[in-house]
């Protein structure tokens, strides 16, 4: 899919990719799912796949958080507070510690309310404010959005469908 431009692009990105992970972690037999053979976020680490949709939920609170600070005019820490963007491995291990014993089904739960609250900040914000202002640095709040929503779900998809195919998990 192309990056999107504008908030109705944005918003069916994030749906459309979203809906296509969603799909694929329908169909991972649980017991499966806190193995850590998965190739991981930081060079010569494993993930299960737990860990990875905990990732997906890292960043997506993360979002939030950066909108409510910004919203309410405070500083924002890019990525995160003791964290510096030449460190997103460190930060990937911070998000599965974050979820750490939480069973798949809860954590899929989590990460459909996150998803869902994006998509609300995304509905209230107008097209001005996500495409056509800087936000952070060089990017609109629509781009770091979708840079940690839809680019990461299509990721986790590929990642997963590599995966099963290893293990002939259709």
């Amino acid at each position: 899919m192309a990056i999107p431009f504008n908030k109705e692009e944005l918003q069916k990105a994030i749906e459309t990719n979203y809906n296509k992970l969603k799909k694929e972690l329908s169909t991972i037999p649980v017991e499966l799912t806190s193995i850590k053979d998965l190739e991981g976020h930081a060079k010569d680490t494993t993930m299960s796949i737990n860990n990875l949709i905990s990732y997906l939920i890292g960043w997506g609170e993360l979002v939030l958080k950066w909108n409510r600070k910004k919203d309410n005019g405070e500083s924002v820490d890019f990525p995160e507070t003791e964290y510096k963007w030449n460190e997103l491995g460190k930060l990937a291990q911070k998000f599965y510690q974050d979820y750490e014993g939480i069973d798949f089904n809860t954590l899929c739960i989590k990460l459909d309310e996150t998803v869902a609250e994006i998509l609300n900040v995304i509905e209230r914000k107008s097209n001005t404010e996500l495409y056509e202002v800087s936000w952070y640095d060089k990017w609109t709040l629509g781009r770091m959005i979708q840079l940690n929503t839809a680019s990461p779900y299509t990721n986790a998809r590929g990642r997963i469908r590599k995966w099963k195919k290893e293990r002939i998990i259709k």
